[in-house]
């Protein structure tokens, strides 16, 4: 292993986030041209990176260079959804000279560490790994082309590399005083702990973690004898394993063992911190799980001259400009499309990945209806939709198809490809409804509801993940209320689809045209209410007081 003992920060620490910390997340969404993400971690990972560097915080994150990224999303002859891989190269990115090595199925493999420089994207120094060098034959090489492969050899040795080969780039670095999981996907960098202190009190303390998905199905198991085989136990004993994760049977649970295994953890939202200590409390010696919302970086996300706008009470101004933005995602829409969009039109967004729970097609349950409200002549609406399905969920895929081949002879109803972060401002920026329509309590938070409130669209969504914390109807946003959760899914579904409609035919399209000063005046509620508390500024520095700083019990 080579040596790089430097904890490399081109500014100086605030003494208030001295501790050195080492992030760890298998995505992050940094800027358009790094496609190294997929979807909402990723996001809060970003914009987690950004606020870092703005606070002066004594953090770096490691995370993975995804060869092929996660995939490029591209259409067939018939507009359909096609999945592109395709090679990416970033010149930008400087060799660390820094490469361990790891062992994944008996054979060693070595792991170079690339460095994303703070004064390229304006975040906290990033080291991404890449096991596509020449040292490695060809499957070694694979193990760090796509993101979430969906191959669970591959997924395991992606975890592996990143925990595992993670912790030896730290330790070359100088070591950290914590160390943080963004999801569990980094639990084996526990087992280099252990080897590294050999002391499981001294990891416990080093240990924090972040918990995203609020549902048992989403949380990885794997047969414990095959994580053995593969090197995700890093050598240590089974009995070592068994005392540090508290599992001795036939399936290992990542996320129970990174809880058994972190001081401290924290869910997302107020509501999710409630449903994760329900959903986990019956396991014991599990860590305490605080909620510290999710956030997003406003200086990155938001239009600085729309915020201008509004700090100064010029409401021509901020209509204006709103209007300018409209019309630059529309220029996409009528690229991607031929659909001529109109910047005075009521444009409703539904963009988010495309997963069953999230629901994207429940605007149009009823298609006869969706139809009648998207063709009246008095007052229109625009809709438009986009999103990435996992590239092997043919459900989803359906989905997003079914809407592409319903949107074939509406002029005023649109289907987007290639929902990346440049795709995700735009679309923020000219939507005046941001829809957000998942099954509660299932959306842990839910955060481009944040940055869309940020560029003045008002959010109309399911009362879930964090929009409990922000939403006031008719003053900031408008709410889809609760369905009876003790119903069967496609009774809250009907339940549900029955307020959107109600509150967008009868509340929303209304205020829009009949009263534009009232909408405006929701809009920019929506503006001040978001920023600082959605501000991921405030979340970093939450960070610091409740995970990293604070005595455990407190």
């Amino acid at each position: 292993m080579n040596t790089y003992d430097q904890w490399s920060h081109p500014y100086p620490v605030d003494p208030r986030y001295s501790k050195r910390v080492a992030y760890f997340s298998m995505e992050f969404a940094i800027a358009q041209p790094l496609k190294i993400y997929s979807g909402g971690l990723g996001f809060l990972a970003g914009s987690h990176m950004r606020s870092a560097y703005e606070l002066n915080q004594n953090l770096i994150g490691i995370g993975m260079l995804w060869k092929f990224g996660y995939y490029d999303q591209e259409r067939n002859e018939d507009q359909t959804m096609r999945v592109q891989l395709q090679r990416k190269y970033y010149p930008f990115l400087r060799d660390s000279g820094i490469t361990v090595k790891v062992t994944v199925n008996s054979h060693p493999v070595y792991v170079k560490a690339l460095y994303l420089a703070p004064e390229i994207f304006n975040t906290a120094p990033i080291y991404l790994l890449t096991t596509d060098i020449p040292e490695n034959d060809y499957l070694a090489q694979t193990i760090t082309h796509r993101l979430y492969d969906g191959e669970h050899a591959a997924r395991v040795a992606q975890s592996i590399v990143l925990g595992i080969g993670g912790a030896k780039l730290v330790e070359a670095l100088g070591g950290a005083d914590l160390y943080h999981m963004n999801e569990a996907h980094a639990m084996p960098m526990a087992f280099q702990l252990m080897e590294q202190f050999g002391d499981l009190d001294e990891v416990r303390n080093r240990v924090v973690l972040t918990t995203h998905t609020p549902e048992l199905a989403g949380n990885q198991e794997h047969e414990t004898a095959f994580l053995r085989d593969m090197g995700y136990f890093n050598g240590l004993s089974h009995e070592t394993v068994v005392r540090m994760t508290g599992m001795d049977g036939h399936m290992f649970s990542h996320t129970l063992a990174a809880l058994r295994v972190a001081r401290v953890a924290n869910a997302v939202s107020r509501l999710h911190g409630v449903v994760s200590n329900e959903m986990w409390d019956s396991n014991p010696n599990i860590c305490r799980i605080k909620a510290i919302t999710n956030a997003q970086n406003t200086t990155f996300w938001q239009d600085r001259t729309l915020r201008a706008a509004l700090d100064e009470g010029d409401d021509a101004r901020l209509v204006e400009r709103k209007k300018q933005m409209k019309d630059e995602l529309f220029k996409v829409v009528a690229d991607q499309t031929g659909k001529l969009f109109d910047r005075d039109t009521l444009t409703v967004v539904w963009a988010r990945r495309f997963a069953a729970y999230k629901r994207a097609d429940l605007l149009v349950r009823d298609i006869y209806r969706f139809t009648q409200l998207i063709e009246r002549s008095d007052r229109p609406v625009q809709v438009i939709w986009a999103g990435k399905p996992f590239p092997t969920d043919n459900g989803a895929i359906e989905m997003f198809d079914r809407l592409v081949r319903f949107s074939y002879k509406a002029a005023n109803f649109a289907v987007l490809t290639g929902y990346e972060i440049e795709l995700s401002r735009l679309l923020k920026q000219g939507a005046d409804v941001w829809l957000n329509t998942p099954r509660r309590p299932r959306e842990a938070s839910g955060t481009s509801g944040m940055t869309a409130a940020m560029n003045g669209a008002v959010n109309f969504s399911v009362n879930d993940g964090w929009i409990p914390e922000f939403a006031r109807h008719g003053e900031n946003s408008f709410i889809i209320p609760v369905a009876d959760p003790t119903l069967p899914e496609h009774e809250q579904d009907e339940a549900d689809y029955q307020h959107l409609m109600r509150i967008l035919e009868h509340e929303i399209i209304a205020r829009y045209y009949d009263d534009p000063q009232g909408w405006l005046e929701i809009a920019k509620q929506g503006m001040r209410d978001v920023v600082p508390g959605f501000d991921s500024n405030r979340m970093a520095q939450e960070y610091y007081e409740q995970l990293y700083n604070a005595d455990v019990g407190s």
